[in-house]
This record gives structure tokens, C-alpha cells and sequence, in this order.
């Protein structure tokens, strides 16, 4: 490790720059660092999510009612929207960039040989290490792309959870739902159960021939837990042993309510298995407490300003149902900004004919999209377009076409979701946005 790294902003970008060493699958690299670090991952219970869309928000969710029944959780995501230490939470704290910073310096003391971890293999690692010294009960741990081959797909959980398949990442996880759906279903570990959401007819059997082969039972929304909407942010769950009525929900989106049902399942899991006994009262207030930025989040209300971070076509989906039940405006003003190698056209059809008028802007990750490629791409689509390849102005822009019952959605990528809450004054760090 350099020695110039005195400081948790020079440990950053060092962490940044590790992407050079791009992505690498496989977990052996994972657990040989685990292993000089006395293999943190062994010493707390851990449920792991995959998903394609929602892992985030069914996570923040498990960690927030484990929260409310008196544990110690962390909860391990990605990527950060704004502040690299949103990745690591304690009881939905953010962890201290100083605490943040030992922990990378003790990873780092490790490391032996001439082959780095790459980012995420080190960021990882970091987490764990984190978990462990902090002694939480539980770690709610994401995947950060696929499964199977995914760095923290070295955990032995209590329950797996895969919330859903889609087309995403195909450069690195196939071409095919089948392919993806197997990537995703890596995370099955022998006989641990599996909670999951998945609709499609080709995922559901890749899915149930995994959990077959690993004699691992398998709990699928629809099936043997559903939720049913029953007024704004509320909704009733019949589980696999509990069924509640009227249960609150702190983030918006149809889209939810399931999520919110398979991280009741999965918690449901546990408790048969005597780890907790759920608490209504404490699944209400974890239900109710519970926040996701950058996920249909309201930054203003006259007019209606939403940012969400839908970055493919799954995504753009439920925003799409969101924006036609879940908000009452006049005209639709959109603003995106888009990385390159997603499904744009995919995206663009579910998104455009609902707008009134779109705005294309460039966010600072070098991925982005040019603006006017977006242009072009939209012109079948949509008749009103606004090429500002500055996002401040962009949003300036739309703000000033919304009368005060029009609506402006600001959506297309998650690293814009995180530069666009940078502009609406959300405390940040010197480094740019990072990988997984």
C-alpha cells in the first residue's frame, strides 16, 4: 500500500483506483483476504439478496425492522449515491469516514503478493471486517452484480433472497434471462431456504432446479406469501405463518408492496428457525421508518420534483406505474441522464410517452450518454427535446416549463441520482462516483 495514503479521502481514491483493475469474477481472491483478516464473515448471521431491481429497498427494509426488534445490523449496498460511507450502515447509521478509513488501512495491512483486490473485492472485505469488529447480530448483505461469482457470495446466510431477474449487465452475466436468472441464483447455498419475487415462467424453473439440486427450500411471492395494496403506502401481507393487516410503508411505488412482502417472508424464515420472534409493532415501525434515497424520492413539491434512479427497462417500468397511480400532475416534464451500455430504447419506451417534454443531460461518470445520441434515439418518441448537457441547468430547464401542478421526474441512472442530490445540497465527499 502507498504510503502517501495518510488520510480517508486518500484512501478513496485509492479505492478508486482499483477499478483499473476492472472486474474480476470469482471468490478466491475474496476469501484469502478473509482469511488474513480471521474470515470476518463467520463471526454474525447474514441474509444476502440478488435481484436485478429492488435489492436495495427490500434491504434497507430487512435491516430497518431487525433494527426496531433490538439487533445490531449492518447493512452492506451499492453503489453510494453521494458519500462512500452510505455503503456501510449500523442500525441505518451511516458509518464514520474515520471508522471507515481504519478499517481500510487494517484490509489493506493484509494484503500480500503483487495481485490487488479489485474495488469491489476490497470494499467488500472492508464491510465485513467493519461488521465484525462493530459486533452486529446481523449483516443484510446486496450482491453487487450477478451472484455466483459476486464478492459477497462468500457468506453462509439464514435465508437467500433473489427479488427478481431482468435484462441487465449482459456483458458480464449473459445474454438470456436463463443465463442471468443463473447467475443470480448462485447465491443458493445448500439447504438454506430462498425467498423470491421472480415472475418469469424460464427464471422460475432455472430457480427451482437450483434450490432442487441444493435440497434448499424455495418461498415464492404468489405462491406461499402475497401483499395487496390497500390505500396510500399501506397494504396487507398473508405470509407463510402471519398474515397483517394495514401495515405502513415509508417508500412510495406499487413496486414496493412486493418487496416489502418478500423481506417479510424472508423474516419469516428466520423466525421459524428460532433466530427472532417477530413483533408486529416492531415490523410496523421498521416498515413505516424505512428510507431509500434516489428511489421515487420527493425533492420538491411545487411543482412536483421526483428523482429516481431507474437505470433499465425493469426500472423504468414500475417508475412508469408510479408516475401513472402514485402522483397526481397536469404534464410531465423528464429530465435523464443515462449511461451508454444500458437498454436506452428500452427505457425510452416506457418512459417518453408519458412526457409532455424531455430534457437530456450529461452526468460527470464517464459513461454517460451523449445527450444527443438520447436525442436521437427519442425523436420517434417524444416531440419536445431539450439538449443541455449540463445537469444544474438541465433541471433548471424543466423546473421552469412545470406550471405548479405539472411534474418533473429526473431519472436514468443511479450515479445521477447521486450527482443530482449533490446539487440539491446533500453533503458529499471529493471523489467521483465509483463502480458495483
Amino acid at each position: 500500500m502507498p504510503n502517501t495514503i495518510a488520510d480517508y479521502d486518500s484512501a478513496v481514491d485509492f479505492l478508486c483506483r482499483l477499478q483499473k483493475v476492472g472486474i474480476k469474477f470469482g471468490l478466491n481472491r475474496t476469501e484469502n483476504l478473509l482469511n488474513r483478516l480471521g474470515d470476518p464473515h463467520r463471526r454474525f448471521r447474514a441474509i444476502h439478496i440478488a435481484g436485478t431491481n429492488g435489492k436495495g429497498s427490500t434491504a434497507a427494509m430487512l435491516s430497518s425492522i431487525l433494527t426496531r426488534h433490538g439487533f445490531r445490523v449492518g447493512l452492506y449496498t451499492s453503489p453510494h449515491l453521494v458519500r462512500f460511507t452510505e455503503r456501510f450502515r449500523i442500525n441505518d447509521r451511516e458509518a464514520p469516514a474515520d471508522k471507515i478509513f481504519q478499517v481500510f488501512q487494517e484490509v489493506m495491512g493484509v494484503i500480500s503478493g503483487d495481485e490487488w483486490p479489485t474495488f469491489f473485492e476490497a470494499v467488500t472485505a472492508m464491510a465485513f471486517h467493519y461488521f465484525a469488529q462493530e459486533e452486529v447480530d446481523w449483516a443484510v448483505v446486496e450482491t453487487g452484480m450477478g451472484g455466483r461469482l459476486d464478492a459477497t457470495n462468500v457468506i453462509h446466510p439464514d435465508v437467500s433472497v433473489i427479488t427478481n431477474v431482468a435484462m441487465d449487465h449482459q456483458e458480464f452475466l449473459g445474454a438470456s434471462l436463463s443465463a442471468i436468472a443463473r447467475e443470480k441464483a448462485g447465491i443458493v447455498k445448500d439447504a438454506t431456504p430462498v425467498v423470491t419475487a421472480v415472475r418469469q415462467p424460464v427464471v422460475q424453473s432455472t430457480l427451482k432446479a437450483t434450490c432442487l439440486k441444493k435440497r434448499a427450500p424455495l418461498f415464492r411471492y404468489g405462491i406461499h406469501f402475497r401483499s395487496r395494496r390497500n390505500g396510500p403506502q399501506r397494504f396487507h401481507y398473508h405470509g407463510l405463518s402471519h398474515n397483517w393487516s394495514d401495515l405502513p410503508l415509508g417508500l412510495l411505488g406499487e413496486h414496493q408492496y412486493t418487496n416489502a412482502a418478500t423481506a417479510l417472508a424472508a423474516l419469516e424464515i428466520v423466525e421459524a428457525n428460532g433466530a427472532l420472534r417477530l413483533d408486529p409493532e416492531a415490523v410496523k415501525e421498521g416498515l413505516r421508518r424505512v428510507r431509500w434515497p434516489g428511489r421515487l424520492e420527493i425533492l420538491e413539491t411545487s411543482p412536483l420534483v421526483v428523482l429516481d434512479g431507474a437505470h433499465n427497462p425493469h426500472g423504468a417500468e414500475s417508475l412508469r406505474t408510479a408516475l401513472t397511480t402514485a402522483f397526481p400532475y397536469r404534464r410531465l416534464h423528464l429530465v435523464m441522464g443515462i449511461m451508454a451500455d444500458k437498454d436506452i430504447r428500452g427505457i425510452f419506451r416506457r418512459l417518453l410517452p408519458l412526457a409532455e417534454t424531455a430534457v437530456f443531460t450529461r452526468p460527470r461518470y464517464g459513461r454517460a450518454a451523449d445527450p444527443e445520441t438520447l436525442r436521437r434515439l427519442a425523436a420517434p418518441l417524444i416531440k419536445k427535446i431539450f439538449v443541455i448537457p449540463n445537469p444544474a441547468e438541465a433541471i433548471a430547464q424543466a423546473k421552469s416549463m412545470a406550471a405548479p401542478d405539472d411534474a418533473v421526474c429526473i431519472t436514468g441512472s443511479l450515479y445521477f441520482a447521486g450527482e443530482v442530490k449533490e446539487l440539491y445540497g446533500e453533503p458529499s465527499q471529493v471523489h467521483d462516483r465509483l463502480l458495483a
